[in-house]
């Protein structure tokens, strides 16, 4: 009766072990998905930011709109366009007119605006350099007379773009070590109160890789657990921020989310499997004697 007592208050401990470890686990990939979140998300921001600066193209006026319109095609072709508008001299007027509530060519006895076509470039060519050598190409026709575009503003969006990404990464860097030095310790304490089965398996005669299979197994399971509560938490988080502010979903997109979901199950896997091995080697190696004075 006392052994089963006994028993039964050992494979408690042990449940209670595993669910410790399993809920340490499950905070620590919360954070690491959080982390991942806000990398991710800043990417995105950084792409939707750089894709909605835009540039002029000013028209010459010998140039028929019919032939502007075939321009436009032509450069919506090129790789480095996502999207282009066609701003006629009559609509370039009314638009000036209603933001400065009175019409220049009232006074000016002309309409003062020429036709143009409002560039957005892929987000990959929202640079400086990139846009010098796209204004020198564009130039090269005669019926372009300018190229406009805010040098400082698209200089100061990429510098605070990359300031941050740097910042993030370092953090998401720091994070991810972090995060595997507290499952690594968590996982080593639960392994810890086995050591002495550990030992009287080896006195048997089981081999290292006999013994290491069970431990593997339920901490890998440990991990896909954590990771999956893990995984509804962030849901429900960015569900409830996007119901917040669904202006968000333009940047928070499903492929984000999954990305995140899936990352934050590989590290749950990964980080659970790793940790397990180390510490279950470490135990391994120890003499009978080392394993009271750890």
């Amino acid at each position: 009766m006392g052994n089963n007592n006994r028993k039964r208050k050992k494979k408690s401990g042990f449940g209670m072990q595993r669910i410790t470890a399993t809920i340490n686990t499950t905070m620590v990939l919360i954070l690491l998905g959080l982390v991942l979140f806000f990398v991710f998300t800043a990417h995105n921001l950084s792409v939707y930011v750089r894709e909605n600066i835009n540039f002029s193209i000013l028209i010459s006026d010998d140039m028929k709109e019919a032939d502007i319109l075939k321009l436009q095609k032509e450069i919506d072709a090129t790789s480095y366009v996502k999207s282009s508008e066609y701003i006629s001299k009559e609509q370039a007027l009314a638009e000036q007119t209603e933001a400065l509530g009175s019409d220049p060519s009232e006074f000016l006895g002309r309409n003062p605006f020429t036709a143009s076509l409002e560039i957005k470039l892929n987000s990959d060519y929202a640079n400086v350099d990139s846009i010098a050598k796209i204004e020198k190409q564009l130039k090269k026709n005669t019926n372009i007379q300018d190229v406009l575009y805010k040098q400082e503003l698209i200089d100061l969006v990429n510098e605070n773009i990359r300031n941050i990404t740097l910042v993030l990464l370092g953090l998401a860097a720091l994070l991810t070590l972090i995060s595997f030095a507290l499952i690594n310790n968590t996982i080593r304490l639960t392994i810890y109160a086995k050591r002495f089965t550990i030992h009287t398996m080896k006195l048997v005669g089981a081999n290292w890789s006999f013994i290491r299979r069970p431990f593997l197994h339920q901490h890998v399971r440990n991990g896909i657990l954590a990771a999956f509560f893990a995984d509804c938490i962030l849901a429900a988080g960015i569900c409830w921020l996007l119901d917040f502010a669904p202006d968000l979903a333009q940047i928070i997109t499903i492929e984000l989310m999954i990305t995140i979901w899936v990352l934050v199950m590989l590290f749950g896997i990964l980080i659970s499997y790793f940790c397990a091995l180390i510490s279950i080697n470490r135990f391994l190696r120890m003499k009978e004697n080392d394993l009271y004075l750890v």
